[in-house]
C-alpha cells in the first residue's frame, strides 16, 4: 500500500532530520527508484519535503515541519499497536504497514509499540465454548508482554487446586472468545487459558523471550497439537451432495471430502473417539450412512436408547439435521 509507506516516510523523516533515498528504500524494503518516487510524491502534494543535493545529502522536512501523527505519546502508540496487533494477524497487508510504521517511530517507543503489536492475535476459528466477554485479566497480561516484564499467576487446572507460578509473557490469543496466554516458564513454552487465572501480578522482573518467537507461529502449533488431540478417530461417511455444504460446516476442519459418488458424496469424519463421531452425526439418521463398525455400534446403541426413550410412533419419511 503506497499510504502506509507515504506516512512512515514523513516519520522516518521527523525522528532522523534527514534521509536519503537508499535509507528509505531498505527502510521501506522498496527500491530506490519507488523511494525517490514517493518522496517526489509528498513534494509534489505539498508537503514540505525538499532536497539537499551534494555530498552528506538526503530529504528533509521544511523547517522540521512535522505530522499528526509525531504528536502520540508513548501510551497511545501502544494503544494504537495493540488495536492494529491483531488486525495484522489476518490481514498481510496491515502487517506491512504496521512493520514499516513501527520503523518511523522514535527510538523511545519503538521496542513497546512492537511489542504492544505482536501482544494479541484474534482466531476468529470456533471451537468449544464461546465466552463473549474480555477476560479482566487480559488487560494486566498485556501490558506485561509489552513492559516485558515477569508475571507470578495463580492457575487452576481442572480437578487440581490452585498454583502459583512466575512467567515471563509472550503473548494472548483470542480465540472465539476463549482467551490463552503463551509463556515461557521453567518447563518450556506453555499455554494457560484465561479462565483458569486465579490471579496475575506483574513482578517488576525484566523477561526473557527468544529472539526468533513469533506468536502467530507458536499459536499455529498450539492449534496444530490440539486439533491432533480432536482427531484421533476417524470415520468414513456418504453424505447426500446437496447436504454436503450443511455437514462441512458443521464439522469444519474434521470433514474431508474423500470422493464424489453422483448423488452422494463420501468424506471422512475425525474426533477424538468413536463415540464423539456417534454424538456428533446421530442427528442426521437415515440420511447419512457411517462406514466404521465401531461407530455403527455406537449410533445403533443411541438409537435404542431414544426409541426406548420415546416408545411413540415414529412419522414416516427419513428423519433429517
Amino acid at each position: 500500500m503506497r499510504a502506509d509507506r507515504l506516512v512512515a516516510t514523513l516519520l522516518l523523516m521527523q525522528a532522523r532530520g534527514r534521509v536519503t533515498a537508499a535509507e528509505l528504500a531498505e527502510e521501506l524494503e522498496v527500491s530506490n527508484a519507488t523511494a525517490r518516487r514517493d518522496l517526489e510524491a509528498l513534494s509534489a502534494a505539498g508537503v514540505p519535503v525538499y532536497p539537499q543535493p551534494g555530498r552528506g545529502g538526503g530529504w528533509s522536512l521544511v523547517g522540521g515541519a512535522r505530522t499528526d501523527l509525531s504528536g502520540l505519546t508513548s501510551a497511545e502508540a501502544q494503544a494504537l499497536f495493540l488495536v492494529a496487533g491483531p488486525a495484522a494477524s489476518v490481514a498481510p497487508e496491515i502487517k506491512s504497514a504496521l512493520r514499516k510504521l513501527v520503523r518511523a517511530l522514535p527510538q523511545t517507543f519503538r521496542a513497546e509499540a512492537e511489542a504492544a503489536a505482536d501482544a494479541t492475535i484474534v482466531d476468529t476459528a470456533a471451537w468449544g465454548e464461546d465466552t463473549e466477554d474480555r477476560p479482566a485479566l487480559a488487560g494486566t497480561l498485556q501490558q506485561a508482554v509489552v513492559k516485558q516484564v515477569r508475571v507470578r499467576l495463580t492457575y487452576q487446572k481442572r480437578g487440581e487446586a490452585p498454583k502459583e507460578r512466575e512467567v515471563d509473557p509472550w503473548g494472548l490469543v483470542d480465540k472465539d472468545g476463549t482467551w490463552y496466554f503463551i509463556a515461557g516458564t521453567s518447563d518450556g513454552r506453555r499455554t494457560f487459558r484465561l479462565d483458569r487465572v486465579v490471579d496475575v501480578s506483574l513482578t517488576g522482573t525484566p523477561s526473557s523471550r527468544p529472539a526468533d518467537f513469533e506468536l502467530a507461529g507458536a499459536w499455529d502449533e498450539v492449534v496444530t497439537t490440539v486439533e491432533a488431540r480432536r482427531s484421533q478417530t476417524s470415520a468414513t461417511v456418504l453424505v447426500p451432495t446437496r447436504f454436503l455444504g450443511v455437514f462441512q460446516h458443521q464439522h469444519g476442519r474434521h470433514c474431508t471430502v474423500l470422493d464424489e459418488q453422483g448423488e452422494h458424496t463420501k468424506v471422512e469424519l475425525t474426533a477424538p473417539r468413536p463415540l464423539d463421531i456417534a454424538r456428533n452425526v446421530a442427528g442426521w439418521g437415515g440420511l447419512i450412512t457411517v462406514e466404521s463398525p465401531e461407530v455403527e455400534e455406537h449410533l445403533a446403541r443411541i438409537g435404542a436408547e431414544l426409541v426406548s426413550r420415546y416408545p411413540r410412533a415414529v412419522p414416516a419419511g427419513p428423519a433429517g439435521p
